[in-house]
């Protein structure tokens, strides 16, 4: 479990096919104590650290995290938001969010707003359903609250520190990023699509 706070920017140094499936190994200089079997967010998706050298770790990637992800577009140098998991007790400051990624979602529009960067986002229209206005989504790692809503895009505000701490800030029309929906709105509607 996470929060949706990013810790730390890391790079990817390594790409490694493997059978079908991807390691990465990625540089986590600002997360410290990264020990084999911990649960790190890269890029909003939990993945298990399998090895550990220096300030760096690595993950392996199976075909359907490949499949429901942006972590298998990744290059060498490329930068992805990091987050160790919660501890009992450390702050909630974002809101739970689990690195089970719903879905890829496209940067639809990018505008200035006053210090803020404005960012609409297309989903899968099978997810707009999960989305309100005020309510909270993780794209790309980073929690954020969703300002308005049409159809299947919505609209978010990136302020200067978020901008400057997780790569949202460099951001462009037609990226694509990892979402997860808000875990209660996931969870209300299937107890309001089952009979009771």
């Amino acid at each position: 479990m996470f929060t949706g706070i990013v810790q730390d920017v890391g790079r990817v140094q390594l790409r490694e096919t493997r059978g079908g499936d991807l390691r990465l190994v990625i540089t986590c200089a600002g997360l410290a104590g990264v020990r084999v079997g911990d649960s790190i967010c890269v890029q909003g998706c939990c993945l298990t650290a399998t090895q550990v050298q220096g300030s760096a770790f690595a993950a392996d990637l199976s075909r359907e995290t490949l499949a429901l992800t942006t972590l298998g577009e990744l290059a060498v140098g490329d930068s992805v938001n990091l987050e160790s998991a919660l501890k009992a007790g450390d702050a909630l400051g974002g809101h739970l969010v689990s690195g089970h990624i719903d879905g890829v979602a496209e940067v639809s529009a990018v505008s200035g707003d006053a210090r803020s960067r404005r960012l609409d986002i297309s989903v899968p229209q099978a997810l707009a359903r999960y989305l309100a206005p005020k309510g909270s989504v993780a794209v790309d790692g980073v929690s954020l609250t969703v300002n308005a809503v049409e159809n299947a895009t919505f609209g978010v505000n990136i302020i200067p520190h978020t901008q400057s701490v997780t790569t949202l800030g460099r951001l462009v029309v037609g990226a694509r990023v990892n979402l997860e929906v808000d875990q209660v709105a996931r969870y209300l509607a299937r107890l309001l699509a089952v009979p009771g």
